[in-house]
C-alpha cells in the first residue's frame, strides 16, 4: 500500500475522523529522535533550495520576515 493510496482513502473519511487522525499524526511527530528532525530539516531545505533555483519558490527579506513575527508576537 503506497503512501498515495492512504491519503486517497484518509480523505473519504468524514471531517471528525480526519481531524482525529491529524491529531494523532502530528503529536507522532513530537517525539522524533534528533538525527530524525535533522534528516527531515536536512530534506526540507534541499526542497526549498531547489525551488528557489527554479523560481518556485519567492525569498522575502529576512528584516520584512521578522517585522512580520514581531507584530504577530504583540
Amino acid at each position: 500500500m503506497t503512501v498515495q493510496h492512504i491519503e486517497k482513502e484518509v480523505l473519504k473519511l468524514n471531517v471528525i475522523s480526519r481531524s482525529k487522525l491529524a491529531r494523532v499524526l502530528l503529536s507522532s511527530l513530537e517525539n522524533l529522535s534528533e538525527t530524525e528532525n535533522e534528516i527531515l530539516w536536512a530534506k526540507e531545505s534541499l526542497l526549498r533550495h531547489g525551488e528557489m533555483v527554479k523560481g518556485t519558490l519567492k525569498s522575502k527579506p529576512a528584516k520584512l520576515v521578522f517585522k512580520n513575527a514581531r507584530a504577530i508576537l504583540k
